[in-house]
């Protein structure tokens, strides 16, 4: 029997759209997108829109799912009973996240072979919100990471890990929104290993911190850094 995943994101989440276009383009269709539609939803999806201002957005899930067979369901709220029973129904053998709230213990189960995370950040080192931003303030390198995810945030075994490099001249939009388009290769190249059964993973380095959302006022220090060229980490 062919395995099966499921795809969990918040409503028209930016981050969930490229992903899943990714997905879709190397041949990776989920069984069913799972898609919480809330006000915490919609917050992200702005939050992301706004981090990325200027540059080009995947097509939306009505777009990426037009004229195929795949099941689109809608819950408000992914740690809420009709998720749980939705999950049962479905019982994927993996679960793939495109941009979630903190996900409950029943929700990180429903899947035999785990659910699989791409962290806009190198973990350890960056772990929790607004990931880039805290990586050019505390002079860190910019990445993503492909991990399990396990009951804290952001801990789970490493999958794959990758850097972008940093330009002279590059902007927080332009950063942002190369960890969302290499996030979307991450986990689409961790899919395909999947598939083939030659995922694998390893314990992640103690150590690191996990941030909260970056306040408004450092994240215009944090531009400010990048285009007066203080970044401690260009590539050039």
């Amino acid at each position: 029997m062919a395995k099966r995943f499921g795809f969990l994101v918040l409503a028209e989440h930016p981050y969930g759209r490229e992903m899943l276009a990714q997905l879709l383009a190397a041949g990776h269709v989920p069984a069913f997108l799972l898609e919480e539609d809330s006000d915490e939803a919609e917050v992200e999806r702005e939050k992301f829109l706004e981090r990325m201002h200027g540059f080009e957005i995947a097509p939306s899930f009505d777009e990426l799912l037009a004229g195929r067979s795949i099941r689109r369901l809608r819950v408000p709220h992914h740690n809420g009973e009709a998720c749980r029973a939705l999950l049962a129904q479905e019982r994927p053998d993996l679960i793939v996240l495109g941009g979630t709230r903190i996900l409950k213990p029943f929700v990180i189960a429903a899947a035999r072979d785990g659910c699989l995370n791409a962290h806009p950040g190198l973990l350890p080192h960056v772990r929790g919100s607004a990931s880039v931003a805290w990586s050019i303030h505390r002079d860190l390198p910019v990445g993503c990471t492909c991990h399990f995810i396990d009951g804290t945030i952001d801990t789970g075994p490493i999958v794959s890990r990758r850097e972008i490099p940093v330009r002279r001249g590059d902007s927080y939009e332009k950063l942002c929104w190369e960890t969302v388009r290499l996030s979307g290769t991450l986990m689409t190249e961790a899919v395909g290993a999947w598939k083939g059964g030659n995922l694998r993973s390893t314990p992640q380095e103690p150590g690191g911190e996990t941030h909260r959302n970056m306040p408004d006022e450092l994240v215009r220090a944090v531009k400010r850094k990048l285009s007066e060229g203080r970044y401690a980490r260009f590539a050039d």
